[in-house]
Order: C-alpha cells, then structure tokens, then sequence
C-alpha cells in the first residue's frame, strides 16, 4: 500500500495498458487489487494511517453499517421525514460507539469550526419556542391566509396588512378546550416536517421554498422580540452542545431587535448581544469555544441596498473582530440574483482595501447553464472562504478544481438538500462523488429545527451511511473532523490548538474502545 501511494499513477498505468492490448489479457487479480487500492487512496480519509486499536475499532464500525445497508428499509435512500424514526432507532444512530465517534467529531468541529453552515432562526427546536416564547405575557397572534404571526406588545397593537386581526395569546388559550392542538397546530407553522407523505405535501421546490421561507416570517416575530431574543440565543447554543457540538458559525441577518415598548435596536447592538450571550456561555460552559457570526443578506435586494449592506458588514466586521467572521447571501438560490448582478457591491472591500471574508451559498440548484448555474464560478472568483451547498459544483470542472486547488471547502447538508428537493435518495449527492475523491468538504446541518431534526447527528448519520456506503471508515471520519478544524474561521493558531486538543481525546477514545 505504500508503494502504490508513493507511486499514484502504478495503478492507472496497469488499466492503461490493459486497454492498448486490447484487452486481450486474463485480468490479473494483483492489477486488480491495485486498481481498488488507488481508489480507496483517493476517498476521504483514504490515505489515513490507522494504528492498531483504530483498526480493530474500524472493523466493529463496519461490521454495524454493513448490518444498517442490509436493511429493509434503508433510511438515506428515503425522504428524512419518513426515516427520521428509523435513523433514531438504528443500531449505529444509538450505539454508545458510535454516538461517541459523533461525539469526538463535533467536539473536534467545536474547537475548530464546529456546525460550519447554520442558520439564526432556525437553530431552535419549535416545541421550545411555541412552549417558552409563546407562554409569555403580551404575546399576540394573528392569521393569514397560510400562516400565523406574532408580536409582542404593551397594547393592542396596529393591524397588520394582509392578517386577521391580533389575539391576545394567553386570552386565546384561555377560551381554548384543548391547548395541546392549539399549540401544535402554531408548531406546524414554524415546521416543514410533516407526518404525511412529504412528497404529495411538497410536490416542487416552488412549493417547498415557498413554505419553507414562511416558517421564518412566521418566526420574525417571536425571536426578534428583545428577551426571547437573547433566551433563544442561549438555548441555541444548549441545544447544539447537549448534541456535543462546542463551536458554531452562524449564518444571522442581524434583525433589528425590538421591546415591549416599541423600541428597536441596530445590528451592532444585535452582533454585540450575540457576542455576549456566547461569552456567558463559554463561562458556564469552559469546554465550549464560541460562536462566530456570517452576517447575511437576502438575496433578492437591489444593488444600491447591497452597497449600503456590504459597507455596514465591513464596518461590523472592523468593530468586533472576535465574533464577526465574513459575510453571506442568503434565500433561494432560483428565485434569487446571481452573484454577479451584485458585483460592484461585493467588489467594494478589495476597491477600498479593507478585509472583508466571504462564505457564498452558491451551487443550491439543480438549473444548468444559467446564471443562477454560474454562482459556483462567480463565488470563486470573489474568494470565497467556503462554498455554501456546492450541489452543482460536480456539474462545474474548473469550479471543483478551482477549490480543490486552493482549498475552498464546500459545505455540505445532506438533510437540507433533499428536503428542499435537489436529489431523492442520498447515496445519489453529489457529494458521494466529492468525498470518493477526497475533495474538501464539511458536513453542517442548516436548519435543523424547521427540519425536524436536531443538532448535527442526523446529518452525519446521512453522511456516513448514505455517502460512503461501505467505502466509508474510521479514516473517513477522521478526516472530516480535521477537515472542520481546517476549513473554519479560526486563526491558524487557534487550529493548531484545536488538533492537538483533538488528537489527545481521540488517541484516549480509541484506547478504551478498541476491542
């Protein structure tokens, strides 16, 4: 094996010259197992050196997923919604083993960069929300035509185009019967997770985005209100370390803020509370390492509100350079402007000297040869950090090579992208191709909330099982959560800290479960 690493070509040399002799030659079993050699080489983790205890750990692991690809009912290939319960009860989601491996990633993520794709309003389970938020005093309620709305307020407050009339909360809950359906019914609203068949439910992405976006309207009101704000925030953060992750970064529009009394606060005031509740947190919790935030805009504005927002990001990320990690457009990428409309805007840094990092959402589409297509280039070439999605980059050769080359990592959610309808059955991601070839990448979880799911553990699940198959291993693993330390914002000095912190646990990881 280490020859054939030494020599990377011996292998490809072997096929070449089975196919100039016509193949005419009796398949040699030794060219054979090269040619699977330099293949397992090339996939994440692939050129991974195990020691002995890591092998013997490596073969329980797949003893268990081979077991899991056996199965019936093999949950990667279904929509998330219908193996949500068999992912929570599958020998290796609930094995002490294996959550353990989930546990030595995250944290290793943590340190290092952590959940790398997330997003403010959605990293909070709904049933916190409607039963922590919605139970407050002044909480009102009001309906459209496909949603609810909500708003805090020390008076009746003034009607809202296109929505009934407001409702006191707890004076509805008072004239209810059963509050347990009132409460899930407000729990639907903020949800895209469905107990019917998700795929007569959402039948198009129009339809899935178009509902997709109304959960966060649904939700404006509610965590934009100053002291759910701030709880929200907080629980955010209990939510993703009780699932042991212990770093995130943060996708975050930095909404204006508001009180009972009517009055609002700026996103510096906003960036400044976030800073402060992960500071809060780091105390209560010293084994967690922060947040940082990827300010956002939508993706829909026009180009001189996008001037004014590129140059209020430069400005927050000169004033709290410990929290504010770059910047971000965000929304639906079809329904949305390429890139390059906003070129001149997001030119601005480099124009004017100032550092300003980018983390494009770009490639979260299934359309080719459009401009929308071409947002895989277009980040490229503005220097994105990361790649959001990167769905399209396996459509895009000089992209994918492009950030290969200069280690541009792209942001996988496996549970996102089949939920918002870009492919069916995981094992078909394109990222199954990225990963066989070592292609830098990490796994995040985007809106875990809206999606049902919690944490980053499904999505890991979906990973390892549906992306590898049985390729997939203890080095595949290991190189994802180094890939976390790599790819994240953190200075190099922080990285450095972050994978000696992780290979320690990791070496005494392996030491008491190598048997």
């Amino acid at each position: 094996m280490a020859a054939l690493l030494q020599r990377p070509h011996a292998a490809v040399l072997c096929l070449s010259i089975l196919y100039l002799t016509g193949g005419m030659s009796i398949p040699d079993p030794k060219q054979r197992e090269a040619l699977i050699k330099q293949e397992s080489s090339m996939q994440t983790g692939g050129q991974q050196v195990l020691t002995d205890a890591e092998q013997r750990l490596n073969a329980r692991l797949l003893k268990m997923k081979q077991d899991e690809v056996e199965r019936e009912e093999f949950p990667p290939a279904m929509h998330f919604f219908k193996a949500r319960e068999l992912i929570r009860n599958s020998p290796i989601f609930n094995f002490d083993t294996i959550i353990f491996f989930y546990f030595i990633i995250i944290l290793l993520f943590t340190i290092s960069g952590g959940a790398l794709h997330l997003h403010d309003f959605s990293m909070v389970d709904v049933e916190w929300l409607v039963k922590n938020a919605t139970y407050r005093p002044h909480c009102y309620i009001c309906f459209t035509s496909r949603s609810v709305r909500f708003i805090f307020s020390s008076q009746q407050p003034k009607p809202l185009t296109n929505c009934s009339s407001w409702t006191l909360l707890e004076s509805l809950r008072a004239k209810t019967v059963n509050t347990t359906d009132l409460d899930n019914s407000i729990m639907g609203n903020l949800t895209l997770f469905t107990d019917k068949d998700p795929e007569a439910v959402y039948p198009t992405q129009t339809v899935v985005w178009s509902i997709f976006e109304e959960t966060f309207q649904a939700a404006y009101g509610l965590v934009t209100y100053a002291p759910v704000f701030k709880d929200y925030f907080y629980q955010g953060l209990s939510q993703f370390y009780m699932d042991n992750v212990m770093y995130l970064e943060l996708r975050a529009i930095l909404p204006e803020i508001y009180d009972l009394d009517g009055r609002t606060y700026d996103r510096a005031w906003t960036l400044k509370t976030c800073q402060d509740i992960s500071r809060q947190f780091v105390a209560n919790h010293p084994d967690f390492v922060g947040v940082r935030i990827i300010f956002t805009a939508k993706r829909t504005i026009n180009t001189n509100t996008m001037l004014k927002v590129v140059e209020e990001a430069m400005k927050l990320y000169r004033d709290f350079p410990d929290i504010m990690a770059g910047f971000d457009l965000v929304g639906w990428e079809d329904g949305g402007r390429p890139l390059w409309y906003y070129r001149d805007a997001l030119s601005l840094p480099v124009a004017r000297g100032v550092p300003l990092p980018f983390f494009f959402h770009a490639g979260e589409t299934n359309s080719q040869g459009t401009e929308i297509d071409q947002n895989i280039l277009d980040a490229l070439l503005f220097n994105t950090s990361r790649i959001g999605h990167g769905f399209a980059l396996t459509r895009h050769p000089v992209a994918k090579e492009w950030s290969r080359k200069y280690g541009v990592a792209v942001e996988v959610c496996p549970i996102s992208n089949q939920v918002l309808k870009l492919v069916k059955d995981l094992r078909n991601h394109p990222a199954a191709a990225l990963m066989s070839e070592n292609h830098p990448v990490v796994i995040s979880s985007d809106d875990p909330a809206i999606f049902g799911a919690f944490g980053l553990s499904y999505d890991f699940y979906e990973a390892f099982v549906g992306f590898g198959g049985m390729r997939s291993h203890v080095g595949s693993l290991k190189q994802l959560a180094i890939n976390s330390i790599r790819y994240s914002s953190l200075t190099p000095e922080q990285k450095e800290k972050a994978l000696s912190l992780w290979q320690r646990r990791w070496d005494k990881f392996v030491s008491e479960n190598a048997f």
